[in-house]
């Protein structure tokens, strides 16, 4: 799996609890502080455009800051699709790197296209490696060194996640000043996405109170309450994740017990900005990540606000394709992870063309021996079907999904029950299938885990 592929692995102290957190306090203003700071560099400029049978595409030159001396600069695609009209609202996918090669514009026109609205792919989040503050440091390490930087001298700048949101947030500028120029449109809204540590980006965006952003649809960063989803990696893994080693290396974990260590998690973790998170949010996990508990998202799920879906994709790893689990044979690999980014279409469909998004509610209970999920959609469902995947213990991470099935009770009700092991833990969520205008895609309900009936 490739680093820029991989998230940055939040962490916090296993059995430390931060008597601010329990209080759930504001949320510090370090990440508006800096967010609202002038920055005199930014730019923006359009040095090319290229047009195909698919559509047209613009390539953006944007330069979003400067930051502790390093100047960020990013390529900005903008993909608007043959017969689609520019509105009022477009997404922005965050992501790292550069965008040359054919793959990026391969996938932000099948996005945009699904979508059916302009789509914007933002590179270069963060800027890396920067030798003058990380040496040759990228990824989770360039973020652990930032991290460490803010502990020395309580500099409430130095996150790295701040200015990689700032970098969304400047981009939004630009594409509204390219719409009005080339479009002549007004362009005033944006759901934000991105996977991994810019699925991280895509929360911290929206928590800065930009109102500009109108949905966000964070991908494979599920890791929300910092303080408890550590302690549930040692309960799940018996260790903390080996894919965060460079918060380990760096003496990040366990989470030294200071006030500024506090602080900082709390300037970063988008769980301590739940009351203001009301916005619509669509949260895409694979059940496979290497990163994190199969029971990550019970942590924090019930604690968000508003309008939110969730769909995991079974036998998928951190890049959402399910080709990653090693234990699944015979899966023909897609060039993308097309249940994923169906999904994502549909969920900013529903924002950008107020098309109506099925509402589902559920409900996890016993009944005798057997554990069951009760799901009901008020909207009818093309299909369903339940996940079951078996374990010795509670790492699910190399365990292969099987279908299992429903009784159907309705077109928009169904049931799932599952008799536990009596030597193995048996996770099981319910996956469902919808159209909306002839794009089929899935929602999901949580995960439950059942220990050894012994």
């Amino acid at each position: 799996m490739k680093r820029q592929f991989l998230l940055l692995a939040m962490c916090s102290l296993a059995t430390w609890q931060s008597p601010a957190f329990a209080q759930s306090p504001l949320p510090p203003t370090d990440l508006k502080d800096y967010i609202d700071k002038p920055e005199p560099d930014y730019a923006w400029k359009q040095v090319d455009v290229s047009e195909a049978p698919a559509g047209k595409m613009y390539t953006l030159h944007l330069v979003s800051q400067k930051w502790h001396g390093e100047v960020w600069d990013h390529d900005l695609l903008v993909f608007l699709p043959t017969g689609v009209k520019p509105t009022a609202t477009m997404v922005i996918y965050n992501t790292g790197g550069k965008a040359g090669g054919s793959a990026n514009a391969l996938l932000g026109t099948e996005i945009a296209k699904r979508v059916k609205a302009p789509v914007a792919f933002l590179f270069g989040i963060p800027k890396q490696p920067m030798p003058e503050i990380g040496g040759n440091k990228k990824e989770d390490a360039l973020i652990a060194e930032t991290f460490v930087r803010y502990l020395d001298t309580k500099d409430g700048t130095w996150p790295l996640l701040f200015p990689m949101a700032k970098s969304v947030i400047k981009s939004m500028d630009a594409l509204q000043a390219f719409a009005k120029k080339e479009w002549k449109h007004d362009v005033t809204g944006f759901v934000i996405t991105g996977a991994s540590k810019r699925g991280w980006t895509s929360w911290l965006t929206a928590a800065s109170g930009d109102k500009r952003v109108k949905a966000i649809a964070p991908m494979v960063i599920d890791t929300l309450n910092f303080q408890k989803q550590m302690p549930l990696q040692l309960k799940s893994f018996g260790r903390y994740s080996e894919m965060i080693h460079d918060y380990e290396e760096r003496k990040l974990l366990p989470l030294p017990d200071t006030t500024e260590a506090r602080k900082l998690w709390a300037m970063v973790d988008p769980w301590i900005y739940r009351e203001t998170l009301t916005l619509p949010k669509m949260l895409i996990h694979g059940t496979n990540d290497p990163y994190w508990s199969q029971e990550s998202t019970n942590v924090y799920w019930d604690d968000l606000k508003g309008e939110k879906y969730l769909c995991f994709v079974a036998n998928a790893g951190h890049s959402l394709r399910p080709e990653e689990t090693p234990n699944v044979e015979g899966t023909k690999k897609d060039v993308f992870p097309m249940q994923g980014i169906s999904t994502l279409a549909a969920f900013s469909r529903h924002i950008i063309l107020e098309k109506a998004m099925p509402k589902l509610t559920w409900k996890h209970s016993d009944e005798g021996a057997m554990a069951k999920l009760a799901v009901e959609s008020d909207t009818s469902a093309k299909g369903a079907r339940g996940w079951i995947a078996t374990s010795a213990t509670r790492d699910f991470r190399k365990s292969k999904w099987k279908t299992s099935d429903i009784e159907v009770i309705s077109d928009k009700a169904g049931t799932v029950s599952v008799t536990p092991s009596a030597t193995e833990f048996t996770a099981f969520f319910m996956e469902i299938d919808f159209d909306l205008d002839g794009l089929p895609f899935q929602l999901s309900t949580q995960i439950r885990i059942l220990e050894p009936k012994k």
